[in-house]
């Protein structure tokens, strides 16, 4: 893992390094996450925590299982009924 050593400056704004910054796909003014994980400060993209969230969802689901398919199924099955 890359380390890059960094200062706080006022208000407590911490420069990301261009090179993370370019990995990550940011562009001034983006918003961000920055969540406190035992201890560490994390800042990752919305990108990312919708695909954290997906992988969390998807631990509880057998792979041959489609809850997309099986919500647009419902939706159907409710506007019929309408």
């Amino acid at each position: 893992m890359l380390q890059v050593k960094t200062k706080i400056s006022e208000g407590g704004r911490v420069a990301i390094p261009a090179e993370y910054f370019n990995q990550l796909g940011l562009e001034v003014g983006d918003d961000v996450i920055v969540r406190l994980v035992d201890g560490e400060i994390r800042i990752f993209t919305f990108a990312q925590a919708i695909q954290q969230a997906q992988a969390w969802v998807r631990s509880f689901t057998p792979l041959d299982r489609s809850l997309v398919d099986e919500l647009i199924r419902e939706r159907r099955q409710e506007s019929q009924h309408e």
